[in-house]
């Protein structure tokens, strides 16, 4: 669909469910850099890589090690990677054009959520989100594990410090609270969601926090995901809240502003000094939430050019995307089927939105599109009523003043450039890579082959039919008679052989066959003799016996 002609009063947002795809049982998605492939997690261990312009299955990635339910997929910058994580605690990074798994690691955690780094185009490091410890930077080359803080108090002196062991279950304390944790856009820097309700801005090399957000609601934060330009983060909290935060640190060269910033701040106390540095890091921009039926949320992410926000409704049974604008203004509701949402993700450069259900569909919401014709022609106007039109002057001239005036502003010997791609708008950091990969050759699914027994039992149908007298499929013997099953060529040929291709019959053959329809053969064998020896009778009595029957049958 052209961009032109839709009109931009409905909104740049999806409105329908367009199709749905369906392989196993999908868990989690992931759209490629350039939005032209979907990886889908399965619950056999399988990722599945749709291609997305044709909705055809491109790859299928399988480990015979990994029978466990995906938990999260994600793709290296330029699409030639895909980061796996499974609930067997395990780790794989998987070459997408060979379809061959470079490395694997096992944790000693389930991770929820794997994230590639993004500033690098062969990724090595990646950020693990475990379930019950805290989120740890891990090194796939060499397998090393560094354990990012979560919290901040005076005791830690302002390093930010692991949490204590307390947090952990292994002396019988209750279970540690899943922390959600992001690289921002080039990597600098890690932003942790915890279970207090606070943002840190974590240097993961040292393992340091530099600086701390409390939230309004100091309530657990669930998600926290960084918009596609960087400017804006995203926090979703156990007070049915999302949060909008502005990022004022610059997008690239994150530490040294963070080293500028704490060298301008003159407070004593560490904790309020990370606060004072925090508070130039983010400011609070919107916040959503529902305020009548006060739900949770549930995979809540922006929008590819980042000015929408959408959030999937965390009760069961439902299948509901609610959809806000960046001032906070609810613009749309998409009500789907009957199943509960478990995960969400939006087209990097088309209004699309991709959710999986907890049976295991992708649906794939699109614009509901109204044409506005108008568009097609430059100087086209639709009209709501009738105009008076006045005629210009020079309307019918073969050359109007118009016209002479612009072929004045023509350069015919200016050089036209087919060659240079313009950079795509879409895509703030760069156009169109050489090395990336956009699109996978598709693999042709091979049709079923039909089971023997069909065979069979279709030429044995066929075999029957010689009853009712078809003139493609029966045979004349010496007697006039229908040849036996037992030497039928359509047994013969059953195993899945051509059939012998028929003689066309005679005039006199055509008429026999006539003749046959006019008298209904009985359905035993014996009858059917006697009726076409008495047919070869009567014919021999009218001149004509029963061999030359045959042959100009044949």
């Amino acid at each position: 669909m052209n961009a032109p002609i839709i009109d931009p009063l409905q909104g740049d947002f999806p409105e329908v469910i367009e199709e749905y795809l369906e392989h196993g049982v999908m868990k989690c998605i992931a759209f490629n850099r350039r939005g032209t492939l979907l990886a889908a997690g399965c619950s056999d261990g399988s990722c599945i890589i749709w291609d997305f312009e044709t909705r055809g299955i491109a790859k299928e990635l399988k480990d015979k090690d990994c029978s466990a339910a995906i938990t999260s997929v994600c793709w290296s910058k330029y699409g030639h990677c895909i980061l796996v994580s499974a609930a067997d605690k395990s780790l794989t990074l998987w070459d997408v054009v060979n379809g061959e798994k470079i490395t694997r690691t096992t944790l000693q955690q389930t991770p929820l959520q794997a994230r590639l780094h993004p500033g690098s185009s062969t990724p090595s490091l990646c950020l693990a989100c475990p379930l019950s410890s805290a989120p740890m930077i891990v090194d796939l080359n060499t397998g090393s594990t560094t354990v990012l803080p979560v919290s901040v108090s005076i005791s830690d002196n302002g390093n930010g410090a692991a949490p204590p062991p307390k947090n952990k279950f292994s002396d019988g304390t209750p279970p540690f609270s899943p922390t959600a944790a992001c690289f921002n856009k080039y990597g600098d820097v890690v932003y942790v969601g915890n279970s207090k309700g606070e943002i840190l801005v974590v240097d993961y090399k040292h393992a340091q926090a530099r600086a701390m957000v409390p939230t309004s609601g100091a309530a657990v934060i669930k998600n926290i995901v960084f918009s596609r330009n960087g400017q804006y983060l995203l926090t979703n909290s156990n007070d049915r809240t999302i949060r909008i935060y502005e990022n004022l640190l610059p997008l690239k060269d994150g530490l040294k502003a963070l080293d500028n910033l704490t060298e301008t701040v003159e407070e004593q106390d560490p904790v309020e000094k990370l606060k004072a540095v925090g508070s130039k890091c983010l400011t609070l921009f919107r916040e959503f939430q529902d305020s009548i039926t006060k739900m949770h949320w549930k995979a809540p992410c922006f929008s590819g050019d980042g000015e929408w926000v959408i959030g999937g409704s965390a009760s069961k049974g439902e299948h509901k995307i609610y959809i806000w604008d960046r001032a906070g203004h609810l613009v749309k509701i998409l009500e789907g089927p009957k199943e509960a949402l478990i995960d969400l993700a939006w087209h990097p450069v088309h209004p699309i939105i991709v959710s999986v259900s907890l049976t295991g569909l992708v649906y794939i919401w699109a614009k509901d599109y109204t044409e506005n014709w108008s568009a097609f022609a430059p100087d086209f106007k639709e009209l709501e009523e009738n105009e008076e039109y006045v005629e210009r002057e020079d309307e019918f001239d073969l050359i109007p003043e118009t016209e002479k005036v612009r072929e004045s502003d023509v350069n015919e010997d200016d050089e036209v450039d087919i060659v240079t791609v313009e950079k795509d708008s879409a895509f703030s950091d760069s156009d169109m890579s050489q090395e990336e990969l956009c699109f996978l050759p598709a693999i042709p699914s091979p049709d079923v082959p039909e089971q023997p027994e069909k065979c069979i039992e279709s030429s044995s149908k066929l075999v029957d039919s010689t009853n009712s007298g078809s003139p493609l499929s029966e045979e004349g013997e010496p007697n006039g008679g229908a040849m036996n099953h037992a030497s039928s060529p359509l047994e013969e040929d059953a195993g899945g052989t051509r059939l012998k291709r028929k003689r066309k019959p005679s005039e006199k053959g055509l008429e026999l066959q006539a003749e046959k329809v006019r008298k209904p053969l009985k359905p035993s064998g014996r009858s059917s003799k006697l009726k076409n020896k008495s047919v070869v009778d009567e014919d021999t009595s009218n001149g004509f016996n029963g061999d030359d029957v045959s042959d100009e049958y044949h």
